[in-house]
């Protein structure tokens, strides 16, 4: 049976501990299953598919049988589907911005997914197109904003998160590049008032050793996710899922939850 993964359910109890996904960056198939075999026995809440690191983008057909063997051997793990772009930190791939939506839709269809990362700065009509497919398939959409440069001010975080519910998102992701601790606390009392008056789920988190804290914490200020390496890295300062999984025990025992 595959996990129930309802993030909008445990945005309304309030629950305090964030779902962890792991990535999977494998730029081949065998790379892949390699990489996947490792993580499942890790036993994650969500794998995320990093597809912007395979090298055959342009072949959709090969996309559409990697991401239903992903399925098949995730051990009904959900999976999120992501190409993240190069203007927010993504890998630099071959096909242009029709083809990655052409890939979306083949990839939704191929109902293999449960999740699709769709960028808040895509074209609307894009990102439209991306919505109906999901409704009809019944996969969530996670629009999200990625700044590898800054940590912009709090109210400007909080209004890519509302931009997000604005747009009819499932989920909505922030993830932002610290230079100070107190970076890393903007983004957290962003997070918390988003959680608070957004209606949607909302995942966010400073990247970069600074800002692992915000990875582990995070979940206490309403963050709904946060990402480990379960074999590879996607982004810096993802922990080893072990470590965080230790870390939010702990405060899951002290939050009382």
């Amino acid at each position: 049976m595959k996990k129930q993964v309802n993030l909008t359910l445990r945005h309304e109890n309030k629950q305090n501990r964030p779902l962890i996904c792991t990535p999977l960056t494998g730029v081949d198939r065998n790379s892949l299953m390699t990489q996947l075999e490792d993580i499942v026995k890790k036993n994650p809440d969500i794998i995320e598919w990093r597809v912007d690191f395979f090298l055959k983008l342009d072949d959709l057909q090969a996309v559409k049988s990697v991401a239903e063997e992903i399925h098949k051997r995730s051990a009904h793990i959900p999976i999120l589907f992501t190409r993240r772009s190069t203007r927010e930190g993504g890998e630099q791939i071959s096909i242009s911005e029709k083809q990655v939506f052409d890939l979306y839709e083949t990839v939704i269809k191929s109902k293999a997914v449960d999740f699709i990362d769709v960028e808040l700065s895509a074209d609307q009509a894009d990102i439209n197109r991306v919505k109906r497919l999901a409704e009809d398939h019944q996969v969530q959409v996670l629009m999200s904003y990625h700044n590898f440069s800054e940590t912009p001010h709090e109210e400007e975080i909080y209004n890519k998160l509302k931009e997000a519910e604005e747009q009819g998102a499932d989920v909505g992701k922030v993830a932002v590049m610290p230079q100070t601790i107190d970076d890393v606390l903007v983004l957290m009392k962003a997070t918390a008032k988003a959680s608070e008056h957004l209606s949607i789920p909302v995942v966010t988190m400073s990247m970069g050793r600074l800002g692992a804290l915000s990875r582990m914490m995070g979940g206490a200020c309403g963050s709904a996710m946060t990402f480990a390496v379960g074999s590879a890295s996607s982004a810096p300062g993802q922990m080893p899922i072990e470590q965080l999984d230790v870390v939010l025990r702990v405060i899951e025992d002290v939050m009382g939850e």
